[in-house]
């Protein structure tokens, strides 16, 4: 996970003193690359004592190795002029054209950050799981509760038996039946929705294998799930964390997707063209208006 990302999923963890630093840091990176480490704490009203702590949280030995880290991230972000608005604030009057650069900017970043920190070896795992379970359920309430309809509607399109909930009774009755061999999923950018957690809790007390997808893989949903996927997210005006982290969410449950229709291939290339056959009488003839 790079080291910017990294700083911003974990400073919800950390103490006063060491968020202060944290956002200090994530205020202007590359202007706290430059600052000396008395700079620096004063800037995030702590101490030099402070910034060590900091920077061993990380896992940095002192100040001067987190400097080049910063130094290094932000000279690569640097040189792709796309991510140059990410974080600006979009103002009412601003033009359309600022806005589609903050919001796409901010969104192929968003991707990238996930792609970079996604456990390949846990999405095998979740796939190998999901291409053979009985059913599988997937929660999440709100932005999550889309992202889980999605997931189940391509699921169910390979003849995986799927089904998604955003309703907590619904969910734990569901969570209620499952047992081994069967998979539960549950999708939360914070990791503290008390729904997702007692559906994950329900279903691995009966057996299930349980999945958190979640932005924090220090919070509740990722100390209950037996597997845990995380995700990046960033805001921006308008769009707050929850809404920002939709992209990254879809990514990490595509490629899990992918990776289930890969080793169901003959039956879901089979499922692919019986389902294209019977919607194809709905499907204008191309050059028809």
């Amino acid at each position: 996970m790079e080291l910017l990302g990294r700083i911003r999923t974990e400073r919800h963890e950390m103490p006063d003193a060491l968020r202060r630093v944290a956002d200090a840091i994530l205020e202007n990176p590359g202007a706290a690359a430059r600052l000396t480490i008395v700079d620096l704490a004063e800037r995030s009203g702590t101490s030099t004592a402070t910034i060590t702590r900091f920077c061993r949280a990380l896992g940095f030995g002192g100040y001067a190795e987190l400097r080049v880290a910063v130094a290094t991230e932000t000279g690569r972000v640097n040189q792709q002029t796309w991510q140059t608005d990410i974080g600006r604030e979009i103002l009412p009057g601003d033009s359309l054209e600022k806005v589609l650069g903050v919001v796409s900017g901010n969104d192929i970043r968003l991707i990238q950050e996930t792609a970079d920190q996604l456990d390949l070896a846990v999405v095998e795992k979740v796939a190998q799981a999901i291409a053979g379970a009985g059913r599988v359920l997937l929660f999440g309430v709100s932005s999550s509760a889309a992202v889980a309809h999605e997931m189940e509607y391509r699921l169910q399109r390979i003849r995986i038996p799927t089904w998604s909930r955003s309703d907590a009774h619904s969910a734990l009755t569901d969570a209620a039946l499952l047992g081994r061999g069967d998979v539960a999923i549950g999708i939360s950018h914070s990791g503290r929705t008390r729904e997702a957690i007692e559906v994950l809790a329900e279903a691995g007390g009966h057996g299930a294998l349980t999945v958190g997808v979640t932005s924090d893989p220090r919070s509740p949903l990722a100390e209950v799930a037996e597997l845990v996927l995380t995700t990046a997210s960033r805001e921006t005006t308008f769009r707050a964390d929850g809404f920002a982290a939709i992209h990254s969410q879809l990514l990490v449950l595509d490629v899990v997707y992918v990776s289930v229709a890969q080793r169901t291939y003959e039956r879901t290339k089979q499922a692919f063209d019986v389902t294209v056959r019977a919607v194809a009488g709905h499907r204008l003839p191309e050059g028809e208006q």
